[in-house]
């Protein structure tokens, strides 16, 4: 199992956060292809799980997360501007969101044109941005890897994957429906230019908790396994460790990669302001981003 990253209190806010990252091989694959990334200053986080021969799924993960975590360093500004054209019925952070992963998009398909050995390469995303003014998660997410909100004893999917089991097939029976293979996903980073991205947004409360996972952990354990951990373990590195190991324990047929944000409100402050603001040593932290 990789190495926690836990992020503890962090941005001064009547909502704080605490959230976790874990990436795993499985039991099944012989190296990774998921990839994270967690830039809690600009409340960002992201999960990605790459496809491709030999190496490429990985190289496509890593470039997906990095990049759109470069975009949102190099964008913090007041007076930042992005190679995008905005879209006004979106708001600031969708639009920004949209844009870092637009851009990851066409660099991995590049990438993927001008090298024979990352011919083919992509990866599916699913990236979420805190905003501490609005109180509200944005997502944007391409392919299966998915967030949920886990909030009073309920789990909630906040994205649909792009499967072909989810594919609008008006004459199929849900029987039919269920033969379909599990693992074939209509959208993905990388195939073209240009990607449609689903956006959507979910307003937070204090006890909110929100988990971005590839399909290695949500096609392995229930949406029911998954509440019962988040419900019972409050810290978010020990729930995080847990969910990989029930992925695990259910064979660990595919990488599996986990975020598990949680929220708290004022009431928490003096615990929070005893903690670290972050938990992981510099070298973790280099290879996260890199």
């Amino acid at each position: 199992m990789g190495q926690p990253l836990t992020i503890l209190g962090t941005m001064a806010s009547a909502l704080r956060l605490r959230a976790c990252g874990l990436t795993d091989v499985g039991r099944q694959r012989e190296h990774n292809e998921d990839s994270l990334a967690m830039v809690p200053e600009q409340g960002l986080y992201v999960v990605a799980d790459g496809m491709g021969g030999h190496q490429a799924g990985d190289v496509a993960s890593r470039m997906a997360t990095q990049l759109v975590a470069d975009f949102f360093d190099s964008t913090s500004g007041d007076d930042a501007t992005w190679p995008s054209n905005f879209d006004r019925k979106l708001s600031d952070e969708e639009n920004r969101l949209m844009t870092g992963i637009s851009l990851a998009n066409r660099r991995i398909f590049e990438q993927s044109r001008n090298n024979n050995a990352y011919s083919g390469m992509g990866t599916t995303i699913v990236g979420a941005l805190f905003s501490h003014r609005k109180k509200r998660f944005y997502f944007g997410h391409v392919g299966d890897s998915r967030a949920y909100r886990i909030r009073a004893g309920k789990i909630d999917q906040l994205t649909r994957d792009h499967s072909l089991q989810n594919e609008p097939f008006p004459n199929m029976t849900e029987a039919e429906r269920q033969e379909l293979p599990r693992n074939v996903i209509t959208r993905a980073l990388g195939m073209d230019g240009t990607v449609n991205i689903d956006m959507t947004s979910a307003d937070v409360e204090p006890g909110d908790a929100y988990l971005l996972c590839s399909d290695g952990l949500s096609s392995m354990v229930s949406d029911e396994a998954i509440l019962g951990v988040v419900a019972s373990i409050p810290d978010v590195t020990k729930a995080c460790e847990k969910l990989v190991q029930a992925a695990n324990d259910q064979g660990g047929e595919d990488n599996i990669t986990a975020i598990l944000i949680r929220v708290d409100g004022p009431e928490n402050d003096s615990y929070l302001d005893d903690a670290p603001t972050q938990e992981m040593s510099p070298e973790t932290f280099r290879k996260l981003r890199s």
